[in-house]
């Protein structure tokens, strides 16, 4: 019985890390407003991210992946609120932001 794969599969924390290299340690809970990095975390679904805990994108930089991750967190703070602020997204990474929203399956 091998439980520390599987204590690992359910930390509270996962790793994003950039094609270039940067790494993200991001909540779980707020992460998993991707649909793609939950269906890598899920435990049934056999990919090695699921008991690693670590998500590696090789499609996505280090400064789109920081405001994705902001996002998660942004998105985790102000779920079922009104009135929330807007988020600051600098014009030149629009597009890339929406490419890796399109790439995560991000609710946006």
């Amino acid at each position: 019985m091998d439980t520390s794969g599987e204590a690992k599969a359910l930390s509270k924390y996962v790793t994003l890390v950039s094609s270039d290299g940067f790494e993200f340690v991001v909540l779980r809970e707020a992460a998993c407003i991707s649909g793609a990095i939950k269906r890598m975390l899920d435990p049934k679904s056999g990919f090695s991210e699921a008991t690693t805990g670590r998500c590696i994108f090789e499609e996505i930089n280090g400064i789109v992946l920081e405001k994705v991750a902001e996002y998660f967190y942004y998105n985790y703070k102000y779920r079922n609120k009104e009135d929330v602020p807007d988020m600051e997204i600098l014009p030149e990474l629009c597009l890339e932001l929406l490419m890796a929203a399109d790439y995560l399956d991000s609710r946006y």
